[in-house]
């Protein structure tokens, strides 16, 4: 059983290899479905979380809380998914959210500039120079998005298990490298790990929960037992202490949650 993360830019085929991937493993292959459990699980219009993917960063600095909040969301949903394992995953910052456990199998799919200028230009039926020009805006806004949200470079090639250059492998070929790789013992999902990502996915939810109240709020979380760190004053305290009271009955798995906090200096000018 694993879990896999495929990363693509555009016109690399990577939904393809996801999907054929998913296929000759049995497993399931889901993308979109992130957004849709994140949309129903915190209550949030779906379209309100397409904006944020389309639209960032500049539409999450707009947001209270926008940035550490679409994070947490999508990351909590994510890890529903992944804990039950045998997934693919093709959607965004898959490797980046996941990237705390390392028996997930992270994969790179790129492709040649010209052979993807050559699919844009027979999809938007426009000239050599302006689907050149089209395609490196949107790389860089791609790289800027990922640099800006996560504080990485998703051209980092240590972020990722697997780098496959799509032209001569071909899809197929991918598809086969990466099934082969998904054998191998280094990316199998034991028990400890689901509990790591069960662990990991209790966090997230809880941290989500609490971002109105702290959004410098820090949460982890081990067999159940969550501990929730910040600093802050004690007004701020007394009323994350009966957040937290509100959260072991609405949020299924805490055994039992503890707040640590630092009291805040007052300023120079208090």
């Amino acid at each position: 059983m694993a879990v896999i993360t495929i990363s693509r830019g555009s016109y690399s085929k990577g939904k393809e290899v996801a999907e054929g991937v998913a296929s000759k493993l049995g497993y399931m292959c889901i993308s979109r479905e992130v957004l849709l459990e994140a949309s129903d699980h915190f209550n949030i219009p779906e379209i309100k979380l397409v904006r944020a993917i389309h639209d960032a960063p500049s539409i999450l600095d707009r947001v209270t809380h926008g940035k550490e909040a679409y994070i947490a969301y999508i990351q909590s949903a994510l890890l529903e998914f992944a804990k039950k394992g045998e997934i693919v995953y093709h959607g965004l910052a898959g490797h980046i959210l996941l990237r705390e456990i390392p028996q997930v199998l992270k994969v790179r799919i790129i492709a040649n500039l010209d052979s993807r200028v050559v699919a844009e230009m027979e999809r938007e039926k426009t000239i050599k120079k302006e689907a050149r020009s089209l395609i490196l805006k949107d790389d860089q806004e791609r790289r800027k998005w990922t640099k800006r949200l996560y504080g990485v470079d998703p051209w980092d090639a240590s972020l990722y298990d697997l780098l496959i250059c799509i032209d001569k492998i071909k899809v197929h070929g991918a598809i086969d490298i990466i099934c082969q790789a998904a054998s191998y013992e280094a990316f199998k999902i034991t028990k400890k790990n689901q509990q790591q990502l069960s662990d990991l996915a209790l966090a997230c939810q809880v941290k989500s929960k609490l971002l109105d109240l702290d959004s410098k709020v820090a949460v982890t979380a081990e067999f159940g037992n969550v501990i929730v760190r910040t600093k802050t004053d004690d007004r701020k305290a007394r009323k994350l202490e009966e957040n937290l009271r509100v959260l072991v009955k609405e949020i299924e798995g805490i055994h039992n949650i503890e707040l640590r906090t630092r009291e805040m200096r007052p300023s120079a000018d208090a």
